[in-house]
């Protein structure tokens, strides 16, 4: 299953691919030549399909857990000073996505969403210290009945150019389901009261609603 963020990308390339195959089928005489051009096509069509992939994912909804927003490795897991909301410190955890990972958000906790803005910014590496504040970017706070608020952040990398994000104020979202998505690369921090009990360490590999980042007792 493919998400629906990706239905006009997928279908432009579908239309690139065979285009090339019946061009170069006509155009081109050299058998090696003709196949490595159908074949790179072909090795195209199927990135741009892996990239957009929306696999089903049963969440078991709680509220006394967090859990993973995004596919990929947790690269951050530290107390910073949160400027743009809480404007107090903060316990940070960030997940780096590749372009080969699922890139659909997913909702971290169950709860209302008290704050949705999107920044438009630069397009740093996303692992670069200033992402977080200078890339463009969407920062979406959700209060939840057992851990308070909290913040997570879609951030754009050096090839993400566009971030979805489908997070209203006022709406009540249920953990596990579709937040958004973020096209070709980038990273999501979360930002967790102080104290907050972290089930992830660095360097682990994180699955978007099933992973979980911490709990609460």
């Amino acid at each position: 299953m493919f998400h629906k963020e990706g239905a006009k990308i997928i279908f432009i390339a579908l239309a690139i691919t065979v285009g090339v195959v019946i061009l170069s089928d006509q155009f081109i005489y050299s058998f090696w030549l003709l196949k490595s051009i159908q074949v790179f096509a072909l090795i195209f069509l199927i990135l741009i399909l892996q990239f957009f992939r929306n696999p089903k994912r049963y969440v078991d909804a709680a509220d006394h857990v967090i859990i993973a927003p995004v596919d990929g490795k947790v690269v951050v897991i530290e107390e910073v000073f949160e400027p743009e909301y809480f404007k107090d410190k903060r316990l940070q955890v960030s997940i780096f996505m590749s372009p080969i990972n699922v890139h659909v958000t997913r909702y971290p906790v169950n709860g209302l969403v008290k704050f949705s803005k999107y920044h438009p910014g630069k397009y740093l590496v996303a692992w670069h210290p200033k992402a977080s504040e200078e890339n463009e970017r969407t920062t979406v706070v959700t209060e939840n009945g057992y851990f308070g608020e909290i913040l997570y952040r879609q951030i754009a990398g050096a090839l993400a150019r566009r971030i979805v994000n489908y997070a209203r104020e006022g709406m009540q979202v249920v953990q596990g389901t579709d937040a958004g998505f973020i096209k070709f690369g980038s990273r999501v921090d979360l930002f967790l009261p102080l104290g907050t009990e972290v089930n992830v360490t660095l360097g682990q590999k994180a699955i978007g609603g099933k992973t979980v980042i911490a709990t609460k007792a």
